[in-house]
């Protein structure tokens, strides 16, 4: 079987059991909603003009999705590699590659569903404004800008138990969005920080997802950013995973 098949395979397989956890899914959904209608909604300034209300949105869609991939890529890593069915696993002829990108599919599906409960909310309490090209092409720059995100949470998972997951996780998600500009404009963050935020990939992430749906320049630091941010951390996750196979089962 190749390499392509075995990663269909393994990523409806995933889905399923994921599925079967009603409250995972649900948790997705309701937890970007509330952090919309908490930040975004009351304040009327922002949500009042179709500019900053479009970016807004945009914000709290990278935030979603830089959320659920860490929470979900990370902390279910780390829980399967304590589960007696993950060594099994890693006894198929089955490349490493084909299981993390099983992962990316899987699970950035599900995240990319969260997507929905903002878009709806958006649209109805606040003045963003976007044609639907315009929600098309938003979509599939937040899947392209969601893999940073999603090899991160594989880097954590691989590399730390299932506690300390949990705790670089927060720390992790938290600072990636205040010094990322997603919760407070970059333009109003001092000086230092709007410098420092443009290496980060929540900055380039909100950028890139931004200039897809409202046009304009895009910097070339956005782009750049996010192909080495993608590619260092996903060759990364597979030199874990290769060390994490190394360690427990040779």
């Amino acid at each position: 079987m190749s390499t392509i098949a075995l990663t269909a395979t393994h990523a409806k397989y995933t889905l399923i059991e994921t599925i079967r956890t009603p409250m995972a899914i649900i948790g997705s959904l309701v937890f970007p909603a509330l952090a919309l209608l908490f930040f975004v909604v009351p304040q009327r300034v922002v949500a009042d003009d179709p500019v900053y209300a479009t970016q807004a949105i945009v914000s709290m869609s990278v935030f979603s999705v830089m959320v659920g991939s860490l929470f979900s890529f990370g902390l279910n890593t780390a829980e399967a590699r304590q589960s007696p069915w993950d060594p099994y696993l890693r006894t198929l002829p089955a490349p490493g590659i084909a299981r993390v990108l099983a992962q990316v599919l899987s699970t950035g599906l599900i995240t990319l569903v969260s997507l929905v409960p903002i878009l709806i909310i958006g649209a109805i309490f606040t003045s963003a404004s976007a044609t639907p090209l315009q929600v098309v092409l938003g979509l599939l720059a937040i899947a392209v800008a969601a893999l940073p995100f999603m090899f991160l949470g594989l880097c954590i998972g691989y590399a730390f138990s299932m506690k300390a997951a949990i705790a670089i996780i927060q720390v992790a998600f938290f600072a990636l969005a205040f010094a990322g500009g997603l919760f407070l404009p970059p333009q109003i963050l001092p000086g230092w920080l709007e410098v420092l935020s443009r290496f980060l990939p929540s900055r380039q992430a909100r950028e890139f997802v931004i200039w897809a749906v409202q046009g304009g320049a895009l910097e070339w630091w956005v782009p750049v950013g996010l192909a080495a941010w993608i590619v260092a951390l996903l060759t990364l996750t597979l030199v874990l995973y290769r060390r994490d196979e190394g360690r427990r089962y040779r």
